[in-house]
């Protein structure tokens, strides 16, 4: 690059964007890169407050902004992901379908450590929908050397950074705990608000069962629902250690791996998550899950629904950012509940 006059750059060749902001009617690219600098063009560059330009020198030492960009891009994107035109200096990635992102936090901040490279990136672990956006790449300078961006390379290795998972699980059942329920002393609240949680991840409930207090009855209807093909299997209620609360002891009974029985979240401390040997995932919800807008099960249901498999270490990990604030309006997943 060299810098020169404005008024002397009649001919030469921008070497990056020059943006024009108008309040309320535009912010973009007034001349782009590329763009040779006519006798026209003075009076309109002086309005943007450009007294001096930079002009592009290039020699094989350096990478243009928008080279490095597309190089940044490339460390992250994955399928199901859609990069945007790269624009002074910055290409954006949206996602493509409906899914759980997830992105390498470790091997981000080793990219974000070398001086003057810059990835911007959501939480991992978060649900998006068709058209997000999931992050955001450019480097610092107008250029950069090339051996900063083969150590982006080399930090990044072969795997993209980032991942989005559409969501694959599609048939669900439920069982509805509780003798109140089953003998219809009270309405049974609790199911609505989990077939309304499930659709909006494409799955569908396909069962319901409701077998009261009785642990082997709960442990029968389990494995039932897992003969009728349900992929997912969710016991409302019955979660605390109350004697009459018999749900963890039941998914124990069923033969199903009890990954973590507890969470340190808020709300949904009691929650349950176990396995079974084919994949199929049973979930025993406390109460809150009926009354609270977000608790933990909406943190574990975007990795089940994309067929993630989650760990007693994820969930004990939850902790730092577990802690729900209520809000007036709950606006999760676009929050910090859940965000490590």
């Amino acid at each position: 690059m060299k810098l020169i006059r404005t008024e002397d750059a009649v001919g030469h060749v921008l070497c990056h964007d020059i943006t024009q902001i108008i309040k309320g009617v535009t912010k973009g690219a007034r001349f782009r890169k590329g763009h040779i600098v006519t006798e026209e063009d003075i009076p309109v560059l002086l309005s943007l407050g450009k007294e001096h330009l930079y002009v592009w020198e290039k020699d094989d030492t350096v990478y243009h902004e928008n080279e490095a960009a597309q190089i940044l891009c490339d460390v992250c994107i994955n399928a199901h992901m859609l990069p945007s035109e790269v624009k002074e200096g910055k290409i954006e990635l949206k996602a493509e379908c409906d899914g759980l992102y997830r992105i390498d936090v470790d091997r981000l901040n080793e990219i974000n450590d070398i001086d003057q490279i810059m990835i911007a990136s959501r939480h991992t672990n978060t649900p998006v929908r068709a058209g997000d956006k999931l992050l955001g790449t450019r480097v610092i300078p107008l250029v950069i050397k090339k051996e900063k961006m083969e150590l982006v390379r080399e930090r990044a290795g072969s795997v993209p950074l980032c991942s989005l998972h559409p969501y694959q699980l599609k048939k669900a059942g439920i069982i509805t705990t509780g003798n109140e329920v089953l003998y219809g002393r009270i309405q049974d609240t609790f199911t609505p608000v989990v077939v309304e949680k499930l659709k909006k991840y494409h799955i569908q409930t396909e069962e319901h069962r409701m077998p009261g207090d009785d642990k082997k009855k709960i442990t029968e209807a389990i494995l039932e629902l897992k003969a009728k093909g349900c992929e997912l299997i969710l016991a409302t209620g019955g979660m605390s250690v109350d004697p009459d609360d018999q749900t963890p002891g039941a998914i124990k009974d069923s033969g199903a791996t009890v990954v973590s029985y507890g969470a340190p979240v808020l709300p949904g401390a009691m929650f349950c998550l176990a396995y079974f040997e084919d994949g199929t995932v049973v979930m025993g919800l406390p109460g809150c899950v009926m009354y609270a807008d977000t608790t933990i099960f909406d943190l574990i249901l975007p990795r089940v629904a994309a067929k993630v498999p989650v760990t007693r270490r994820d969930i004990t990990r939850l902790g730092h950012g577990g802690l729900c604030l209520g809000c007036g309006e709950c606006r999760f997943p676009d929050c910090s509940f859940g965000k490590a």
